[in-house]
């Protein structure tokens, strides 16, 4: 009898394990979509901004398949806007006429990764496991993109091609590559630029940019700079001259800021924002942890009025070379999509 126990308490504790390890799993493929993708990325990209279509569709319960119309995905984009979860994509404008004309859009696209830096701009959109890629293929020759000779090459369109279609379209979709290996679908204005992509990925490069999409999580979406581009992008340079000198004042009195090598905010499913900056070292890091949760409880100049009329902060932590900051948005404001551009005290350097 006490073996029989025995047996069946370790049973039951191999279930509770291979529970925990599958949990486990499914959350670390959730973290890593975002991840992921940004291997796919320039290495030469300075902004990226990413979408997980599929977790905003789950959030806003949307029932959308590749029969819904471009009526039905405006509609949902627009939903999407008013959560602020939509500002991060390349594809706004474009979507209706896309899901009509194209055969892809945000109602089927799983996650969409836009990159713009030296080298050019690329969108990078994730496929569902079920999407329809011989009639996506059939869609392009009709319209008129010029098939290439090799099943991932480079179908070229061009912007005239594009402007010929029932509605607006960026120019990102002149030139697509369909790699179905991979579930990647890749569009560029530059078709040598996007022939090139495989070659200048960044694979797993290591630098503040990876250090903060990994330290953000599963966002539904999020806007990312390298250090130099959030210095310039989100710096009180831009600011007029008597919110500069208020700013100046305020880092002082906070301690100071050291330069970042990376910066997040990025939505979380549940409507939480979070943002994360990478630096140098580890102690830079904690500095500024104590320092810019200080500038983001107070004043906003440049900005116009305080912090706390925008996000209640949650908790400043510090783990190694980065910190992240915990975020609730007050009702009917925009947080990811005000405070992706500049000038924003507490993300100055």
């Amino acid at each position: 009898m006490r073996r029989r126990w025995i047996v069946l308490l370790v049973a039951a504790a191999l279930v509770v394990s291979a529970a925990v390890v599958v949990v486990w799993r499914l959350r670390s493929d959730d973290r890593s979509r975002f991840a992921a993708a940004l291997r796919l990325a320039p290495t030469s990209a300075s902004r990226f901004s990413w979408t997980d279509w599929a977790g905003v569709r789950a959030e806003l319960d949307a029932d959308l398949s590749s029969s819904s119309t471009g009526d039905d995905v405006g509609a949902f984009l627009q939903d999407a806007f008013d959560r602020d979860l939509s500002s991060t994509t390349a594809l706004d404008a474009s979507a209706p006429t896309i899901q009509d004309e194209i055969g892809f859009s945000p109602a089927t696209l799983d996650w969409e990764l836009f990159t713009q830096g030296t080298d050019g701009a690329l969108v990078l959109m994730g496929l569902p496991e079920d999407f329809d890629v011989a009639g996506l293929r059939d869609r392009l020759r009709s319209i008129g993109f010029a098939e290439p000779d090799e099943a991932d090459g480079v179908w070229r369109g061009g912007v005239d091609l594009l402007e010929g279609l029932g509605g607006p379209v960026t120019p990102e979709l002149a030139a697509l590559v369909i790699d179905e290996d991979a579930g990647v679908l890749a569009g560029s204005d530059d078709p040598d630029f996007l022939e090139r992509r495989g070659d200048l990925a960044r694979g797993d490069h290591e630098d503040g940019v990876r250090d903060v999409v990994d330290a953000v999580g599963p966002a539904l979406s999020a806007s990312v700079a390298t250090g130099d581009q959030a210095c310039s992008s989100l710096a009180m340079t831009d600011a007029d001259p008597a919110d500069r000198t208020r700013a100046s004042e305020l880092v002082e009195q906070a301690g100071g800021v050291h330069p970042v090598t990376g910066f997040a905010i990025a939505a979380q499913p549940g409507g939480g924002v979070r943002v994360a900056m990478a630096f140098e070292t580890d102690d830079q890091a904690r500095a500024d942890a104590d320092s810019r949760s200080k500038l983001a409880a107070g004043p906003a100049p440049g900005q116009g009025g305080t912090f706390p009329e925008r996000f209640e902060l949650g908790e400043v932590v510090a783990s190694g070379r980065v910190l992240t900051m915990a975020m609730t948005p007050v009702e009917g404001t925009y947080v990811v999509s005000d405070l992706s551009h500049g000038p924003v005290l507490f993300a100055t350097c």
